[in-house]
């Protein structure tokens, strides 16, 4: 498996598609909980169009668990790290929930390493204290297991996790093993941040994407984001959180059709 030492950290990364080409590059950032493999509907399509880049963010699947507390400069900069170590200048990127955190981050500090944006099922701020210190002392007190029955089925809607019970159960496999001490600081990461004051400031091309069902990032919250990013497009599907996989046809066929029109 390929790592990078970025910032201190081994982080893990994947590529698809063509290296050695000439095709733009899209990054791929993945939720809280989840791994690189949560992108594997949309790996195939994009990688006919772009060279693909993975990766697990710190504190997640085969990357690196550095010590805290980790900041929303730190997951941001582990981008730039990245990008940097494979010699890529700009790049297009896509995040989902903490990765589009993330995005928002890049968009909003590092524009010129970014073509376009796709910020999904996520916020310019995301929960509150509330939601985040129980979930916190849930995750280094009782484990992920324990924590997997209360985070899991907020994911997904019910019917979907009827009709797909083999890639729920997938799902779960990579949420039940990401490090509960990785998980827990990313946790805080995100309790800790803030981009409303940022966001009017991008001039990023943007698509935010919402999940009509979501009930961790609101469809209000996503289009609160779209409506404070300069000419930015909102799309919202018949999905709750992950709406890359529960609607995943969807997903890319709209991440594909915003990231390969003429400018």
């Amino acid at each position: 498996m390929p790592y990078a030492a970025v910032n201190g950290t081994e982080l893990h990364y994947r590529i698809d598609g063509d290296r050695h080409g000439n095709a733009p590059w899209i990054i791929l950032s993945n939720s809280l909980g989840s791994d690189l493999s949560m992108w594997t509907p949309q790996v195939e399509p994009l990688s006919r169009h772009f060279r693909v880049l993975r990766y697990d963010t710190r504190g997640h699947g085969h990357s690196e668990v550095p010590k805290g507390p980790y900041t929303i400069d730190q997951l941001a900069g582990d981008v730039l790290g990245l990008m940097d170590t494979l010699k890529i200048a700009r790049a297009n990127f896509c995040g989902i929930s903490m990765g589009g955190l993330t995005g928002v981050a890049l968009a909003a500090r590092h524009a010129d390493r970014l073509e376009r944006v796709v910020l999904s099922n996520t916020a310019a701020r995301i929960g509150s204290p509330e939601v985040w210190a129980p979930r916190v002392a849930r995750a280094r007190g009782e484990g992920m297991v324990a924590l997997a029955e209360a985070v899991l089925p907020r994911w997904f809607t019910a019917e979907f996790i009827e009709r797909e019970p083999v890639v729920f159960a997938m799902i779960r496999d990579v949420f039940v093993h990401i490090d509960k001490e990785g998980y827990a600081l990313n946790c805080e990461a995100i309790d800790a941040t803030d981009l409303r004051p940022e966001v009017p400031g991008i001039k990023v091309p943007a698509l935010v994407i919402s999940g009509t069902h979501d009930v961790a990032t609101l469809p209000e919250q996503g289009r609160e984001l779209a409506q404070a990013l300069p000419g930015a497009r909102y799309v919202e599907l018949d999905a709750a959180h992950i709406s890359n996989i529960e609607k995943s046809e969807s997903f890319t066929k709209t991440v594909l059709d915003f990231l390969t029109e003429p400018k």
